[in-house]
Formats: C-alpha cells, sequence, structure tokens
C-alpha cells in the first residue's frame, strides 16, 4: 500500500510505499491531528489538552505521545500543515504579481483568505507564539522558511528588474512585511475586516515600507 507526498519546497509528488505499521502510524496522527484542531480552534491553546484531545480522538494519551513530543509540537505541525496546502497558491499569486507589491499582496492575501475561514484557530496561534518555549519558537521559524524563501524571491525579483535598489536589504524587507501582515490579523478579529479590507490595508503599508528600497 502506498500514499503520495508532496514536497512543499518543489509542489513536486513523489510515490513513497508504506507498510502497515507505518500506515496505521500515519492514520494516529491524522486523528490526533483532526482532534486537535477542532479542540484549539474551540478551545484555544491553553483550553485544549492533549488528555482532552486524546480522548476526542478516541485513544489514550500514550498514543498521542508516541507521535508527538508535546502539545507545542502537536499545534505547530497544525500551522505548517495549513501552510502546505496554501503554499502552491501563494507561490503562484507571488509569480503573478508585476511589481513586488503585487507579488507580497498575492501571496499574503492567498493566507489571509485561508485564515479568516478559521479565525479562532489563527488567533490561538498568535497568542500562543508570545510563550511558547525556545525550542517551539525554533522549530516554529523552522517550519515557516519557506514562506521567507517566497517573499525573499519576490525582493530579489525586483532587484533583477531594477524595481529595487541593488543594495536593499531583502532579510530586513521580509521580516517587516511578515511582522506586518500577521498584525493585521487583529484587524479581523476585533474590528471584522474582511479580507478585501486586510490586503488593501496591506497595499498601504507595503508601499511605505517598498519606498525606502525603490531604485
Amino acid at each position: 500500500m502506498s500514499f503520495v507526498s508532496v514536497n512543499i519546497e518543489s509542489g513536486s509528488e513523489t510515490p513513497v510505499k508504506l507498510t502497515r505499521r507505518a500506515l496505521a502510524k500515519q492514520r494516529t496522527r491524522e486523528r490526533v491531528l483532526s482532534a486537535a484542531r477542532q479542540l484549539f480552534s474551540e478551545r484555544g491553546y491553553e483550553g485544549a489538552t492533549i488528555r482532552d484531545i486524546a480522548q476526542a480522538a478516541g485513544m489514550s494519551t500514550g498514543a498521542v505521545f508516541a507521535s508527538f513530543s508535546d502539545k507545542s509540537e502537536l499545534f505547530d505541525e497544525i500551522l505548517t500543515a495549513d501552510y502546505e496546502v496554501i503554499y502552491a497558491q501563494m507561490k503562484q499569486a507571488a509569480r503573478d504579481g508585476e511589481t513586488v507589491a503585487d507579488a507580497l499582496i498575492g501571496l499574503f492575501g492567498v493566507a489571509y483568505s485561508f485564515h479568516l475561514e478559521q479565525l479562532p484557530l489563527l488567533q490561538a496561534s498568535i497568542a500562543v507564539s508570545w510563550t511558547r518555549s525556545d525550542a517551539a519558537e525554533k522549530r516554529a521559524r523552522g517550519d515557516i522558511k519557506h514562506l521567507f524563501g517566497l517573499i525573499a524571491d519576490a525582493l530579489e525579483r525586483g532587484v533583477q528588474s531594477g524595481e529595487l535598489k541593488a543594495d536593499v536589504n531583502a532579510k530586513l524587507v521580509a521580516e517587516i512585511a511578515w511582522d506586518v501582515y500577521v498584525a493585521n490579523y487583529r484587524r479581523a478579529v476585533f474590528d471584522g475586516w474582511t479580507v478585501e479590507n486586510l490586503v488593501a490595508h496591506l497595499r498601504e503599508q507595503l508601499t511605505l515600507i517598498l519606498a525606502g528600497a525603490r531604485a
């Protein structure tokens, strides 16, 4: 028996053969992730315990810990899986942008559209980002490094086309763009902003961010 594994960096599909044991382990992980996603969305990060997640998945806490070292790893995997789902769309949106701003608006717009459909889970992820352990923070940064790659690629294309200065600090611009993108979710949570509102506001912000980097 086999399944298809998707490489998030290349989007390629590679068939991988699984043993019965490996397949059973994969299914267990999927059940745990599904139950955890539901409870994190309903109760937030702190409110969803491993015991509750195990019960919702119909298994023991030991079975959960056999797949995940702790709750933060489980939570991070859910968030990473979400970005894997939309990575190809974000990559294509960035490529379709005629300018750097269009590319960044395109890729972040895809993310806004996706996450506003499950805003409580996004709220939980932002809340826990301030209290996670050093190890969890390092793991989370590693999990989203491919997204920063998309931003860096858009900036590099801007340099190559002459839109941006050759000596632009691309890493710093990417970090600022990401931080602004994340911060805007507060508008959706507390002010009821739609995807259209967020995208329009982000475009204004990026105009200011990129102003000093233009050639």
